[in-house]
């Protein structure tokens, strides 16, 4: 790796680990994600766990809580204190109109997710989060991992010459990009927004690349040909650069809650002709600042 990526990676990695007195958070990776223990999800939890959990989200990105009964209640109640619920769109015929099923057929010749994206990005104030809680999974040794990883740090790893390039860029996000060869769902608000290149984190700050495969159609500020080569070198800078991820293993009644500001994600689907089903909950965000 050049020196300016070796630097990226150790100004998250020399941080002083933080110290918790109510929940005890191991690292998955050295950049991305943990896995919280001592917490029980479907109990009203205390301000100090929650004031606990909102630091290691921020810390970490992506939590992982294994081991986790809750209901559909429980699972709303805990995504409503890191912010109002967003509502699935399309919303479903019928049922909650907030929690989302996640359900894989033996039968399906693809699933929603399969690729690296944020959720959601085309809309005009993307979603802070979700907290997808799994409850059946595909049978042992046959796959279903998601893969998260940091766009703080798929940023910081540019080259500097790069980095000038891209701020103060921005970038159109499309719905219908990411339904190129299938039917819109009856009922979907396609979306279709600018947000910047590079954006801010809303609490911590930190500069983030803001593109993704699946919702990115093109850089205004570019000619079409430039644009496709600029985009198509960052989706494939995240796709390659294993540094930047960490892997999340699903058992049941696991729950991951993962910033989708600052994360993308990658719901492997190399489990076919298994199923595997969850539900999700996403939390509203706000605008994006560059």
């Amino acid at each position: 790796m050049e020196q300016y990526e070796l630097d990226a990676i150790a100004q998250i990695t020399t941080q002083p680990a933080r110290k918790y007195r109510t929940i005890e958070v191991e690292t998955l990776t050295p950049v991305i994600g943990a896995e919280v223990t001592g917490i029980d999800l479907a109990e009203e939890l205390t301000e100090e766990q929650l004031g606990e959990l909102r630091a290691a989200f921020l810390d970490h990105h992506v939590l992982v809580f294994r081991d986790q009964v809750i209901t559909p209640e429980q699972h709303k109640r805990l995504a409503g204190h890191f912010g109002e619920l967003r509502p699935v769109n399309p919303p479903p015929p019928e049922g909650d109109p907030y929690i989302l099923e996640i359900s894989t057929s033996p039968e399906a010749a693809n699933v929603a997710g399969n690729g690296w994206h944020a959720d959601g990005t085309a809309d005009a104030e993307p979603s802070l989060g979700s907290m997808l809680y799994i409850t059946k999974t595909p049978e042992p040794g046959s796959g279903g991992d998601t893969l998260f990883a940091n766009m703080h740090l798929a940023y910081a790893m540019l080259s500097p010459a790069m980095r000038a390039m891209l701020d103060g860029m921005t970038a159109v996000h499309d719905g219908m990009v990411a339904f190129q060869g299938y039917e819109v769902p009856a009922g979907y608000v396609v979306p279709k927004n600018e947000h910047p290149l590079v954006v801010r984190h809303p609490e911590t700050g930190r500069k983030l690349l803001y593109v993704n495969k699946a919702y990115t159609a093109r850089i205004p500020q570019l000619s079409a040909d430039e644009s496709r080569a600029v985009l198509d070198m960052l989706f494939d800078f995240i796709a390659r650069r294993p540094v930047l991820n960490c892997r999340v293993r699903w058992r049941p009644n696991t729950l991951v809650f993962w910033d989708n500001r600052c994360v993308q994600h990658h719901a492997t689907y190399d489990y076919y002709p298994f199923a595997r089903y969850g539900q999700r909950v996403a939390i509203n965000g706000g605008p994006l600042q560059g």
